[in-house]
């Protein structure tokens, strides 16, 4: 069953690292471009915004609209156990939004941003149902190992699909393509790697998730919520939560830094090509040599966890975050070397930091509710983050400068660092019933 579970973070990583990291910030900001007015703007649903915070912007308006899905599926699927169904099919629904990448071209940001739209809210529901699982496939001491290990098969697998969409896009002219059609057919081939490997998953996991019994099909049916009540879902789940403040304590802390990681993952492409002068070819192989650095980061982070605690390991992983963000605020432009030592730098720290931090949620939340408080948790995870993006994004249209976008997510991570230092874990876990594993 852990093979299954690990192999669905091989299949979505496609979508983080070739679409949201590498490929679709550049291209679909150049699309834009081509689509702006005489002062650089673009005019989506009747708003005046610049061009290069198109791409921003649509992640953050994608991620605000999974809100509400991700509650109401979360809740659905504890509600009738159909947690696997529900994670496949928003995946293929995400994988079919990719390959339609292949038909962005000329000025058409506007269907550049609708697949992006769809596809990040299917692959933020996919997700969060995949981490409803984890409970139920470690015991408590094992849980950090077993997350750090998805972690490294998910960069495993997005960087595997990188290296061959490295070698189409520098050999486009020998092939007798442009380059916008080799962006295009390496985004298409994140959506066909999606669901090709989904197939695993599929028939390997069960259907329900979490270590909770499931409820008979007339309790499920009795229960089971409205399409049209999210909302109301939302705000049922956050007064149950009140119950459990030091959950809600550590949630809030890893929406501030995290949201901070993914917008500096999300955003690196674009602030490589815009501000620091970057080619394609740069940009993709310095995200390759993350999703490697990555891996070993992930194992490594979890080894030191095992010793030292998850908590103290990601507070660790925060100020190595700092020292990279301030790092790469002063980075010259033109230097893809140093470019590639900043790369380095985010992969050691990215895979374990965001790993341990879903295996010591996994630890705060009651048993039979995974997948709808991981709803809540994953509204700023791998690539769906939404307040560093809108930040970033209006830094970007207040100053013009990617330098200045860039050292504004810092604030994310001071602030984050302070919450996480004041959540009293153990007395967090004890709270919602749940056994403490030795080492926290």
């Amino acid at each position: 069953m852990q093979f299954g579970w690990y192999i669905n973070d091989w299949a979505n990583a496609a979508f983080s690292a070739t679409v949201l990291t590498v490929f679709l910030g550049p291209y679909l900001t150049e699309i834009a471009k081509n689509a702006a007015d005489a002062a650089g703007d673009v005019h989506p649903l009747g708003l005046s915004i610049r061009a290069g915070s198109f791409f921003p912007y649509t992640v953050s308006f994608s991620v605000l609209i999974s809100v509400a899905a991700m509650l109401l599926t979360g809740t659905v699927a504890d509600r009738t156990g159909r947690h696997k169904e529900l994670m496949c099919g928003f995946a293929y629904v995400g994988a079919l939004a990719t390959m339609g990448m292949f038909f962005l071209d000329g000025d058409r940001y506007l269907l550049g941003g609708a697949l992006l739209v769809v596809a990040n809210i299917s692959y933020a529901v996919s997700v969060a149902l995949s981490y409803a699982y984890l409970p139920g496939l470690a015991a408590p001491d094992e849980r950090d190992a077993v997350s750090s290990k998805g972690w490294a098969y998910g960069y495993a697998g997005g960087g595997l699909l990188l290296i061959a969409n490295l070698a189409l896009f520098q050999g486009h002219e020998a092939l007798g393509l442009s380059s916008g059609t080799a962006v295009r057919i390496c985004l298409a081939s994140a959506g066909l790697w999606w669901a090709l490997f989904t197939l695993v998953p599929l028939f390997r996991l069960p259907s329900r998730a979490g270590a909770a019994p499931a409820r008979t099909e007339a309790a499920a049916a009795s229960d089971r919520p409205a399409a049209g009540s999210s909302l109301r879902e939302l705000g049922r789940t956050l007064r149950s939560m009140r119950e459990h403040p030091l959950t809600l304590l550590y949630l809030g802390a890893f929406l501030l830094y995290n949201d901070g990681i993914q917008t500096v993952v999300s955003q690196a492409s674009l602030y490589g090509s815009e501000e620091l002068g970057m080619d394609q070819t740069s940009l993709v192989t310095a995200v390759l040599l993350v999703q490697i650095v990555a891996i070993g980061g992930a194992l490594l982070l979890g080894r030191i966890a095992r010793r030292h605690g998850a908590k103290r390991t990601i507070l660790g992983s925060l100020v190595g975050w700092v020292i990279t963000l301030a790092l790469g605020y002063f980075m010259p432009a033109h230097q893809p070397a140093w470019f590639y030592a900043l790369a380095c730098m985010i992969g050691l720290v990215l895979g374990g930091s965001q790993a341990l931090s879903r295996s010591l949620f996994s630890h705060l939340i009651p048993a039979g509710r995974e997948a709808e408080y991981f709803s809540l948790y994953k509204i700023s995870d791998r690539g769906t983050s939404w307040m560093g993006p809108l930040v970033f994004g209006m830094a970007y249209e207040i100053t013009g400068s990617y330098r200045s976008a860039i050292i504004s997510l810092l604030v994310f991570f001071v602030i984050g660092f302070a919450a996480l230092a004041k959540v009293p874990v153990r007395r967090a876990i004890e709270a919602v019933g749940n056994p403490v594993p030795e080492r926290l």
